[in-house]
């Protein structure tokens, strides 16, 4: 699998987009038979009539109206975007005088292609407003393509993967006729939809951009956060102890990780990659002591906040999983381990490894979610080099309304700061894509600078950005642990810069790392792109 390949797993397991559609080619039937849905629920079939008002047609992109289990998407299992879908068609018409609007559904680019086909037939249609509601339904190049007004929208939490590397492609691409927004509230998008009619003044459709483009900015412009922070001491390693301490290291991989850099990271780094079969972790597990997993469970259920809609047996199984992995990790003498999540869960591991994942990271371990090699070895490096502090995988979220970029995920260590430091509080829920086992839900710390970073071996690049940390979330869309960051620089190169060529993951490090991560870069002969 090639790096660009991964950009299509699904957001939380290694699945590739094509054999995940494949595999859902039967249940969408059996959950709404989406491919004949025209409307959503709670709205008659309407029809764009001619006349002098502007007609816009909103297409949701989303795999069914209540989310199947198979999708395996954002923002999980049982989902009922009716009531979002009402709600947003409602505030449209409400706040949009001159604009009349339909709505429709779309599971992928066939479906997109058959309404425009028979908006062109009509002939009226004056634009689109796609509003990503899933990570993965593809279809918004399809409305470009149209050739009329296109303003391309985030159900935060929901369609954010597949919206921030759509858009940056497109816009890179430079598409006259495609405007933008990722807003946590529907009054953005409302008055980004107030933008069509410009098309029709002098400017015509780059009026409507721009237009569009100066409701982000303002939005942005909005917000007044003090960027001052909570002082945070950092104990680093020199960069010449770091590149020593590296070359001893081993990485774990199961089964596979997105990209095939074994040779590439040896060489820079003198990092070893073992790949291994989740049969050796199964294996593993049948065997691990139960009193001391039970023990471990306990634990874990007295010191959580809550334990949510998550058994005693199933606390049992993670914490064998926990102490399968230690082991499997002393068996190869290595240091980190990730691990195809929803993959070996669904083929023969019996527990989830996120809470395991939180004991090794708060031990100064690495346990990583999906097989992500890139993170993985992000981590190794910077975890190494303040000795002993964790990254949080994440897949980002942006909201101009907040000027955030909120970092989300099933997991989480608890002690940012490293095994010395302090442990944050948590909560134990189900994993947010299936609803089943367990993972975390860890209340980080705030005030504090945070650096996030992806560091690749192949280009010899390091992409970078900083953000001060303010607030974290317990809205249920979407990965549990979700940290919410005002970023340092530029929102809008943040927004469209990078997303479609570097992937939706991001490893989110607490301390300002801006000069030992350049140092390092400089060391080994590599570039730091500046992603804000």
């Amino acid at each position: 699998m090639t790096h660009s390949e991964s950009h299509h797993l699904c957001g939380c397991c290694g699945i590739s987009r094509r054999d995940f559609l494949t595999g859902c080619a039967g249940c969408l039937g059996a959950a709404g038979a989406l491919s004949q849905l025209i409307v959503p629920s709670g709205f008659a079939e309407e029809t764009a009539a001619a006349g002098d008002q502007m007609t816009v047609r909103v297409i949701f992109m989303l795999f069914a109206p209540v989310q199947p289990l198979v999708t395996m998407d954002w923002p999980g299992y049982g989902f009922d975007f009716n009531p979002v879908m009402e709600q947003t068609m409602n505030a449209l018409k409400n706040g949009c005088a001159e604009i009349h609007f339909v709505a429709s559904m779309a599971n992928g680019p066939e479906k997109v292609q058959e309404i425009i086909e028979a908006d062109n037939i009509s002939g009226n249609v004056d634009g689109y407003i796609v509003m990503q509601m899933n990570t993965w339904p593809g279809g918004i190049q399809d409305a470009v393509n149209s050739g009329k007004p296109v303003l391309y929208a985030d159900f935060n939490f929901g369609g954010s993967g597949g919206f921030l590397r759509s858009t940056a492609g497109i816009v890179r691409a430079g598409n006259p006729n495609f405007a933008f927004m990722s807003s946590g509230r529907v009054a953005e998008v409302v008055a980004a939809a107030n933008c069509f009619p410009l098309v029709k003044k002098p400017g015509g459709l780059q009026a409507f951009v721009d237009g569009v483009k100066k409701v982000r900015l303002d939005a942005v412009a909005a917000v007044n956060e003090d960027m001052k922070c909570l002082e945070d001491k950092l104990d680093l390693l020199s960069i010449d102890e770091l590149r020593k301490e590296l070359k001893t290291q081993k990485m774990l991989e199961l089964e596979h990780g997105w990209v095939d850099w074994i040779p590439e990271i040896r060489e820079s780094l003198g990092i070893e990659i073992i790949r291994r079969p989740f049969s050796e972790l199964h294996d593993l597990w049948l065997i691990a002591d139960k009193d001391q997993a039970q023990e471990i469970a306990d634990r874990w259920k007295q010191t959580a906040v809550a334990v949510v809609d998550v058994s005693d047996e199933t606390l049992l199984n993670s914490a064998m999983m926990y102490l399968a992995m230690k082991q499997q990790l002393k068996m190869h003498d290595a240091t980190a381990v990730t691990i195809n999540c929803l993959g070996g869960f669904e083929s023969i591991l019996k527990g989830y490894p996120c809470l395991g994942f939180l004991e090794l990271m708060d031990e100064g371990l690495i346990g990583a979610c999906e097989c992500d090699t890139v993170s993985t070895l992000t981590m190794m490096i910077i975890t190494t080099m303040t000795k002993g502090r964790p990254g949080f995988i994440s897949d980002p979220v942006m909201d101009v309304a907040a000027k955030q970029i909120i970092y989300a995920h099933c997991v989480a260590a608890s002690k940012a700061f490293g095994p010395q430091g302090p442990a944050s509080s948590y909560d134990i829920a189900t994993h947010c894509i299936d609803r089943a086992g367990a993972s975390v839900r860890v209340t980080l710390p705030v005030g504090y600078m945070t650096t996030s970073l992806q560091i690749r071996p192949d280009t010899k690049q390091v992409l970078f950005h900083q953000g001060k940390a303010v607030a974290t979330s317990d809205d249920d869309k979407g990965c549990r642990t979700k940290l919410a960051c005002v970023p340092v620089g530029d929102y809008e190169k943040l927004l469209t810069m990078a997303w479609d060529h570097w992937g939706w993951h991001r490893a989110t490090f607490y301390g300002d790392l801006k000069e030992p991560v350049f140092a390092l870069a400089d060391a080994l002969g590599w570039k730091v792109v500046e992603e804000a």
